[in-house]
């Protein structure tokens, strides 16, 4: 018999799973995921071109890595039927602009930059109709239809060679990212108007974030990218201080003597540091300097778009006819 203080139990009914939110996927197998890819890499002629942002195992996978100038230039002479871009919308455009007879495929068309979002053709054209003969210079990070109203494209690792080709005394809108602008200008003394846009993922890295990091590894040596919110204040304390593209970052970390870097981009440039500079130590700035675009691309969706050749990324003729002009001015100068 039943003890008085004992509790009473309740029987639950039974639970009938809601099969509208039960999406359940096998987690792919990552040496499959690999195998797959590099058997549709020989069977479509295909070329997967990877941004220094990007995923450690995409960039691994790449056949190519490296910043916005270097994937043009890769883009511009690749024999390959077929593009796979590893990277945001804006570097898809560029090679599918360099190469219109090829496939040139973005395996997520969400990844899309924060910094190409901040200017439109309306806004060039409003400055120019202000400015005329001006010239207009933007980075590299900007729309198909954007560059197809500019008179040079430049990327972080050219910007300044390519001011300082600019004529005299006329005017210049430097577009979009006004940290990278204020560099231009720190660099050849060129007044030009700024457009006042910048990377999300840049512009958040404070000057407390390297201090803090300096704090910790006190014999690191700074790598700072110009598109860096912080760099202005850190130039202020340090003016000596040279700040790099992602390319440069590699070329310092072999040349200088120090054994550590303090890496002062989004996370990703510490994984091809690592692969090209072994022996040295790495440390990223802040953990948070990540862009969420970049991490879009996967092994899975990469394997996925070979399979469909899909995504694709296309240019309409009348707007890739007048971007390419200023993407070879760019190629041309350096």
């Amino acid at each position: 018999m039943k003890s008085p203080n004992e509790p009473t139990l309740v029987v639950p009914r039974p639970q009938v799973p809601h099969r509208d939110l039960l999406q359940l996927q096998v987690l792919p197998d990552e040496a499959q995921l690999r195998a797959d890819i590099e058997r549709l890499r020989r069977e479509k002629n295909a070329v997967i071109l990877a941004h220094n942002y990007q995923r450690p195992e995409v960039q691994q996978m790449a056949d190519f890595v490296g910043d916005s100038l270097g994937l043009s230039r890769q883009a511009a002479k690749t024999d390959a039927e077929v593009i796979v871009f590893a990277g945001v919308h804006f570097m898809a455009e560029t090679a599918a602009i360099l190469n219109p007879e090829k496939t040139v495929l973005l395996p997520d068309l969400r990844a899309g930059c924060s910094l190409a979002d901040t200017l439109t053709a309306q806004g060039i054209r409003d400055w120019k109709a202000g400015n005329p003969g001006g010239l207009v210079v933007t980075y590299v990070n900007t729309t198909a239809d954007v560059k197809a109203e500019s008179d040079y494209c430049v990327t972080s690792g050219n910007a300044v060679q390519v001011v300082q080709s600019l004529p005299q005394g006329m005017p210049v809108l430097f577009a979009p990212d006004r940290y990278l602008a204020a560099h231009v200008i720190r660099e050849t003394g060129r007044q030009m108007d700024v457009w006042d846009g910048a990377c999300h993922v840049h512009e958040a890295i404070r000057p407390e974030d390297v201090q803090g990091q300096q704090a910790a590894y006190p014999d690191a040596e700074l790598l700072i990218h110009p598109e860096c919110g912080c760099s202005s204040k850190i130039l202020g304390t340090i003016p000596e201080l040279q700040l790099y593209s992602t390319e440069g970052m590699i070329g310092r970390a072999k040349t200088s003597p120090a054994q550590a870097f303090i890496v002062v981009t989004e996370t990703g440039m510490v994984t091809r540091l690592e692969k090209d500079v072994p022996g040295k130590t790495f440390i990223p700035v802040s953990r948070t300097a990540c862009c969420e675009y970049m991490k879009m691309i996967t092994l899975e969706n990469i394997r996925d778009s070979l399979v469909n050749l899909q995504p694709r990324v296309t240019v309409p003729e009348e707007i890739r006819v007048r971007a390419l002009k200023p993407i070879e001015r760019m190629l041309a100068i350096g």
